[in-house]
């Protein structure tokens, strides 16, 4: 929703909205709602509060550390020559780093009023175009959310279908919908048809960033006419998904890391939509994975995905400086990561889809008591009925 003709926003104004953000009782689409703003510009706030909150603590460390590096940065006499060779390698450091940014973050870097570069420039620079720099996402309609919820539902039912039996599924219950907007939709959702489909049916990739190989083959036998998948140890693999999680009035999404032998959740995330986009933050695949890797030893491979929050730089050399040998899904084949695929679908249907949550904080606390629960005092069948987390943590004090 764009805001009204003039309206401008006091720093005290924008704050307060910041501040009513970072609560998440409310969606980032209900914010811009009741404000009248765009969520790009409530994205934007979001993200220049949050980069100079610690300025509140420190304003003369902050003056200090600056007028020090004027002072080294002044005392520099190697030469222009020096100087420029410095600045290309610190400029092509920082390319690098802008193109890994996703379509949100560049956006919100842009500077509207800077005063030596127009909005082209900029936009040249963080390799986008006007056109999208400009355009505002129109926050989703209600009937468009419920249609959203519904093919989660049948995806999340029937893991084996690809769009063209949702697509008939959605008929059946009596949805007027066409094939590509299901192909969208999907899309939004982070579905992937385990059987090839249309080219644009997969997880958001980056060309840019490399593929690797699935390592995992060596963990699947054949047992009749079924796949079965067997690691022996805990960290041996550990894999990582993003799935859709509805809310009343809106969607998140759950970011998680599951160790396979002991399917237990090492960590997981919830963040909104960000910047009323429909694109997952890329941030959140790499901040579970550093979460579970402060807590627990290291694992041998991660497997993932190819989307682009998991073959992004940031992820990928985590992963490497940890030593940690990358695995990835080969294209269309989301059974690749059964393990963390199953613990999605048992967790929207033990608890997402029957209690209907309200408020952003009803769903974290629903779903933090849920994991629990799952890693703690749920019998897992594929472990002789032990609990997943109690198999994990037994095997590290044997180890140990």
């Amino acid at each position: 929703m764009s805001r009204k003709q003039g309206q401008t926003y006091t720093a005290k104004q924008k704050t307060k909205i910041v501040l009513e953000m970072l609560k998440e009782d409310m969606t980032i689409s209900q914010l811009a709602t009741k404000y009248k703003i765009t969520s790009q510009s409530l994205g934007k706030w979001k993200t220049q509060f949050l980069e100079n909150a610690s300025l509140a603590f420190d304003l003369g460390g902050a003056t200090k550390a600056y007028r020090d590096e004027i002072e080294e940065l002044k005392t520099e006499n190697d030469g222009l020559a020096k100087a420029l060779g410095k600045a290309t390698v610190r400029a092509g450091f920082v390319e690098k780093k802008l193109k890994s940014l996703d379509l949100c973050n560049k956006k919100a870097l842009i500077e509207s009023k800077h005063k030596k570069l127009s909005i082209s420039e900029q936009c040249e620079i963080f390799g986008i175009s006007r056109s999208h720099y400009y355009y505002q996402p129109v926050p989703m309609s209600q009937k468009n959310i419920k249609l959203l919820h519904k093919i989660d539902e049948i995806a999340t039912e029937n893991s084996e279908y690809g769009y063209r039996f949702i697509y008939e599924q959605l008929k059946e219950d009596g949805y007027a919908i066409g094939r590509n907007r299901v192909l969208k939709y999907m899309a939004i959702l982070g579905i992937q048809a385990i059987y090839p489909t249309k080219k644009k049916l997969t997880s958001i990739k980056n060309k840019e960033h490399k593929i690797y190989e699935y390592l995992l083959k060596k963990y699947w036998t054949r047992v009749g006419k079924k796949n079965t998948v067997y690691v022996p140890t805990p960290n041996e693999v550990w894999s990582g998904d993003i799935t859709y999680i509805r809310i009343n009035g809106g969607f998140m999404y759950l970011a998680a890391v599951i160790d396979w032998h002991s399917k237990a959740i090492l960590s997981y995330k919830i963040l909104s939509c960000p910047c009323g986009t429909n694109s997952m933050d890329a941030t959140l695949a790499t901040d579970v994975l550093e979460k579970a890797l402060a807590k627990y030893p290291k694992p041998k491979i991660f497997n993932s995905d190819q989307g682009s929050q998991y073959t992004s730089n940031e992820h990928t050399q985590i992963l490497k400086r940890y030593n940690i040998q990358i695995s990835m899904n080969g294209k269309a084949r989301s059974i690749h990561n059964i393990v963390i695929e199953r613990f999605f679908r048992t967790l929207k249907h033990g608890n997402i889809y029957i209690n209907d949550y309200q408020t952003i904080r009803n769903l974290k606390e629903g779903v933090k008591a849920y994991i629990y629960k799952y890693n703690f005092k749920r019998f897992h069948s594929s472990l002789d009925y032990r609990k997943p987390m109690n198999v994990y943590l037994e095997y590290l004090k044997n180890v140990g």
